[in-house]
């Protein structure tokens, strides 16, 4: 019999700056434990807890604010499986069961990336075609597909 695959339940964030929606600008973080790898702050959520409590966590965590208020939600958990060399850190996992959320900062929230486990080294906020052609790894297809969601739905 086949194994199932085990994915880590994950909340992920598509951050816009205080200045929306005057100007569209979209948070990436570089992770400091790769080279050139820009993406959209995200974090396991823990057993029992909510989901909307683990974005304001994850935030808090990654970027260092969690002062955010929340746009739009992508209707569906998006499934992806890891790259070999990413499973072997991620063991016992196989990937990930992401749920999206579009979110923006409020104005007096301010990204600290000195967090008590830094996971990034440096951000920016890029436009949409920017966010497009900074990302370059694995998670391509995801963020094309949540992105393109939340255009169609006039938010971005």
């Amino acid at each position: 019999m086949e194994n199932e695959k085990k994915y880590r339940p994950n909340v992920a964030a598509i951050v816009l700056s205080s200045a929306y929606p005057f100007e569209c600008k979209i948070l990436l973080a570089k992770r400091n434990d790769m080279e050139d790898i820009w993406q959209f702050p995200q974090g396991g959520i823990d057993e029992g807890e909510d989901i909307k409590s683990a974005l304001f966590r994850e935030l808090k965590e990654e970027i260092g604010t969690d002062e955010i208020e929340i746009l739009a939600e992508h209707p569906e958990w998006i499934s992806y499986d890891f790259p070999a060399k990413v499973a072997q850190k991620m063991y016992p996992y196989d990937g990930q069961n992401q749920k999206y959320f579009l979110v923006r900062l409020k104005n007096k929230a301010i990204i600290n990336l000195n967090t008590k486990n830094p996971e990034f080294n440096a951000y920016k906020f890029a436009s949409l075609e920017d966010v497009y052609d900074m990302i370059n790894h694995f998670k391509k297809p995801i963020y094309i597909k949540v992105l393109k969601y939340f255009k169609e739905r006039g938010y971005i």
